[in-house]
C-alpha cells in the first residue's frame, strides 16, 4: 500500500499522535480526559480530517473482539462473586513452608489464573491479599508484588481469554483456543519457571532476611505508604469500587442470598460501641427473622449481634450491617431474660439457615459448572465470541435476580476504548505509513531464519512498550501474517504465536508496559493498612532481565512448534 495523500498522512499523523499521547500518559497536564475520552478523540479526528468515512469507521469496529471481551468480563464478575479468588487466596497460604515457597504460588497461582480469568483480573483481586500474606510474614513486599505482575503478564499469554490482545489475534487468526494452548502454554511454563528462579536470584537475600532488618537500608526498596495516606479500595474484575469488604469477595448489590454471621470484634468497635460478641443460635434467629419482616434480605450479606451493656440497664440489642450501605441498622431489642422468646422457632430458622446455605452452594457450584462448560466449548473450537456471551447470559440466568447490579459492574469504558481504537489504528492504517515502515523491516524479519525471528521480537518488544500492546498488534499482526504465509501456512500460524507470546511478554519490560503492572502498582498503593509504593525504577531493573530471558526462552519453544 502506497502512502496516501500528504494533508491524510499529516491529518492522520497528528489523530494517531493525539491518540498515543492520552493512551500512553491519560493524565497529561493540557488534556487529563483519560485514554477512553483519549480513543475517541483520536477516532473522531480521523473521521473529521477525512482519513476515512463515517462508513469505513463503523466496519473498523471488531464486533467478535467485543462481544469476547465482554462474555469474559461477565463471567469473571461471577467468579469473583463466588469466592473463586478468595479461594486462590487460600492457596497462597495454605501450609506455607517460607519465603521462597509463598513466592513460587505466587508465581504459579498468578500465572495460572491470569490464563483463566485475565490477567488484570487476577491483580485486581491478588495484589492485596498478597500485601497482607507478606506483612504477616514480615516479608519485603516488593518481590511478591513483582511476581504477581510478572507472571500474570506472562501467564496470560497461553490462552486467548487471557488478555486483550490474545484475544484480537485469536478473532483475527482464525487459530482455534486448543491450537493456542498448545502452541504456547510450554513456552508459559517454561517462561514462569525463568521468571521465578530470576526473582529468587535478585531477592535471595532479601527473602532470608526478615524486614526489620533491612528496611532502612539503602537497597530495600520502595518506601512504605503511611496508613494514613492511603485509601480504602475494593477492586471488582472490571472497575474501582469505593467499598471495602472484609473478605474482598461478593457484592451485596449482586449476590443477596448468601449471609453469613460475624466472627470479629472489629465491626462492632466500629460503631464505637462497648460491646462483645454474641454468636448464639437465639442471637442469630432473632436478627434473621426481624430482615424478613423488614424485607430487606435482598441486601443483606451479613448477620452480626452484638449486646450492648450500657450502664443504664437496656438490654442487649441485635445489629445488622449492610455491606451495600455500609452502615448498621439496630432492628430489634432483645428481651432482658435471654432467648427465651426465639427457642420456640429455633428449629424453623435453623432449617431456614441450612435452606439458604444449601441455595449458596448450589449457586456455586452452577457458575463453576457454567464456566467450565465455557472453557470446554472454547477447546471443542467452538466460536469463541458467542461461547463466552453464551456462559455470560448463563450465569445472568441462574441469578434469579435483576441483572443490572452486576451488569453495571462491566467495564464498559474499556469497552468504549477498544472501539476507539479499533477505528484510530484503522485510519492510521490508511495513511500508509505503517505499511511503509514494515516494508522496510520486513524482508530482515522473516521467521524462517534466527535472526530474522530475533529481530521481529525486538520491533514488538519496542512498540509494545512504544504503543502498547493492543495497538502493536493491530498494526503488524496482519503484515507479520502475510510475510509468514508467504513462507508455509503453518509458519503463518507460528508467526500469530509468536506476535501473542512476545507482545504479551514485553508487558514485563517497564511499569507503564502492562496494564496488569499498573493496577498492581496503584493498588498497592492504596491499600489500607499495607500500603506499598512500587517505583517505575524498581520494576525496571527487574523487568529488563526478566523480559530478555523470558522472551529468548519461550521463542525457542514457540518456534519448534
Amino acid at each position: 500500500m502506497a502512502l496516501a495523500s500528504t494533508d491524510k498522512v499529516v491529518l492522520g499523523c497528528i489523530a494517531f499522535g493525539i491518540f498515543w499521547v492520552l493512551a500512553v500518559f491519560p493524565s497529561v497536564p493540557f488534556m487529563p480526559v483519560g485514554r477512553t475520552a483519549g480513543s475517541l478523540l483520536g477516532a473522531m479526528l480521523m473521521v473529521l480530517f477525512r482519513v476515512m468515512t463515517p462508513e469505513q469507521a463503523y466496519a473498523a469496529v471488531d464486533l467478535p473482539i467485543l462481544g469476547l471481551l465482554f462474555g469474559t468480563m461477565v463471567v469473571s464478575i461471577f467468579l469473583e462473586r463466588a469466592d473463586m479468588f478468595k479461594y486462590l487466596g487460600s492457596a497462597l497460604a495454605w501450609r506455607s513452608r517460607g519465603s521462597k515457597d509463598l513466592l513460587f504460588r505466587v508465581c504459579l497461582v498468578s500465572a495460572v489464573a491470569s490464563a483463566l480469568f485475565t490477567n488484570d483480573t487476577c491483580c485486581v483481586v491478588l495484589t492485596e491479599f498478597i500485601l497482607k500474606l507478606a506483612r504477616q510474614n514480615n516479608l519485603p513486599p516488593q518481590p511478591f508484588l513483582l511476581a504477581l505482575a510478572s507472571s500474570s503478564n506472562i501467564g496470560s499469554s497461553a490462552t486467548p481469554i487471557g488478555n486483550p490482545q490474545n484475544l484480537v489475534i485469536a478473532v483475527q487468526s482464525g487459530i482455534t483456543f486448543g491450537q493456542f494452548l498448545v502452541g504456547v502454554f510450554p513456552a508459559m511454563i517454561v517462561g514462569v519457571a525463568a521468571n521465578t528462579a530470576i526473582l529468587l536470584c535478585f531477592f535471595w537475600r532479601y527473602l532470608a532476611v526478615p524486614e526489620k532488618d533491612h528496611e532502612g537500608g539503602a537497597a530495600a526498596g520502595p518506601e512504605v505508604v503511611a496508613d494514613d495516606e492511603v485509601t480504602s479500595h475494593r477492586f471488582t474484575p472490571a472497575r474501582m469500587s469505593h467499598a471495602s469488604s472484609a473478605n474482598g469477595g461478593l457484592d451485596a448489590d449482586c449476590l443477596s442470598e448468601p449471609m453469613r454471621r460475624s466472627d470479629s470484634l472489629n465491626r462492632a468497635e466500629n460503631l464505637s460501641m462497648r460491646s462483645r460478641s454474641y454468636n448464639s443460635e437465639g442471637d442469630i434467629q432473632v436478627a434473621i427473622r426481624s430482615m424478613r419482616a423488614s424485607s430487606m434480605s435482598q441486601e443483606m450479606v451479613e448477620v452480626s449481634t452484638v449486646g450492648d451493656r450500657r450502664d443504664d440497664g437496656v438490654g442487649p440489642r441485635k445489629i445488622t450491617r449492610t455491606t451495600s450501605h455500609q452502615r448498621s441498622v439496630i432492628i430489634e431489642d432483645a428481651p432482658e431474660g435471654g432467648t427465651n422468646g426465639v427457642d420456640g422457632e429455633k428449629g424453623k430458622d435453623g432449617g431456614e439457615v441450612k435452606e439458604k446455605r444449601w441455595k449458596v452452594l448450589v449457586w456455586k457450584t452452577a457458575v463453576y459448572l457454567t464456566t467450565l462448560g465455557m472453557l470446554v466449548a472454547l477447546l471443542m473450537g467452538l466460536n469463541m465470541s458467542w461461547s463466552a456471551i453464551t456462559a455470560a447470559l448463563v450465569l445472568l440466568a441462574l441469578d434469579f435476580t435483576d441483572a443490572q447490579a452486576c451488569l453495571e459492574k462491566v467495564s464498559y469504558s474499556l469497552l468504549i476504548f477498544f472501539c476507539g481504537m479499533f477505528i484510530t489504528v484503522d485510519g492510521f492504517n490508511r495513511t500508509g505509513i505503517p505499511n511503509t515502515l514494515w516494508e522496510l523491516v520486513e524482508p530482515y524479519s522473516r521467521i524462517n531464519s534466527a535472526k530474522g525471528i530475533a529481530l521481529l521480537a525486538v520491533v514488538i518488544l519496542v512498540l509494545s512498550n512504544v504503543a502498547s500492546n493492543v495497538p502493536t498488534v493491530l498494526l503488524l499482526g496482519s503484515r507479520v501474517a502475510a510475510s509468514a504465509a508467504a513462507i508455509s501456512p503453518a509458519a503463518e500460524k507460528k508467526a500469530w504465536l509468536i506476535l501473542a507470546f512476545v507482545s504479551t511478554v514485553a508487558g514485563n519490560l517497564t511499569l507503564l508496559g502492562s496494564a496488569a503492572n499498573l493496577i498492581v502498582c496503584e493498588q498497592a498503593r492504596r491499600a489500607q493498612f499495607h500500603g506499598y509504593n512500587l517505583t517505575f525504577w524498581s520494576h525496571l531493573r527487574f523487568g529488563v532481565p526478566s523480559t530478555i530471558v523470558v522472551t529468548a526462552i519461550g521463542l525457542l519453544i514457540v518456534v519448534s512448534y
